[in-house]
């Protein structure tokens, strides 16, 4: 009987078997992800994630996951949830420590601290109508993180760190041309 391998909040046996699998049918790799936004007042929407697609079967979240997207006063927002531009950098956050804690998980790294600080610079020239602003999106993106291991060498956990970059899919997203298909059905 095998017995489960749990670290850093892993499951570190079903993650080796996902991988297996995934390695015998590249399709079990294909997801959809979605989301839905409704306008409420203002600056403020909210957010719903309530399924993804995986393998061309429509799969339920547990719940559905329910955001609140606002912008501070200073940008005439009622401050009610963070906005658009911080979302996207909470989500290369999230998206670096789960590649950081699944990895480390199935290389034996027992993590005792990860955390990432993301800050991005954004010009709204752009955005509010002024023509000779620079790019709407960030100019830069910067990410500070901190690891502890107390059975992993500084060298094992610099390396970790790079190969969390070159596999991370927000970070990719962000760093590379995707296309977006935008409709727009007026009732």
């Amino acid at each position: 009987m095998d017995t489960a391998v749990t670290r850093n909040g892993v499951d570190v046996t079903r993650l080796v078997q996902t991988i297996q699998a995934i390695e015998g049918d590249p399709g079990i790799a294909r997801f959809t992800f979605k989301a839905r936004t409704s306008w409420r007042e203002g600056s403020t929407s909210r957010g719903e994630i309530g399924s993804f697609v995986h393998a061309g079967q429509e799969v339920p979240h547990a719940r559905t996951h329910e955001l609140t997207g606002c912008e501070p006063e200073v940008l005439l927002g009622r401050d009610l949830g963070p906005n658009a531009v911080e979302l996207v950098l909470a989500a290369l956050g999230f998206c670096y420590a789960v590649g950081f804690v699944y990895n480390a998980a199935a290389r034996g790294y027992e993590l005792e601290e990860l955390t990432y600080e993301v800050e991005g610079d954004l010009d709204l020239r752009n955005f509010v109508g002024i023509a000779d602003g620079p790019r709407p999106g960030f100019t830069a993106i910067r990410v500070r993180g901190t690891a502890k291991a107390g059975n992993a060498s500084e060298e094992e956990l610099q390396e970790l760190c790079r190969y969390v970059q070159e596999t991370s899919p927000v970070l990719d997203i962000i760093a590379h041309p995707v296309p977006v298909e935008t409709s727009l059905t007026v009732r």
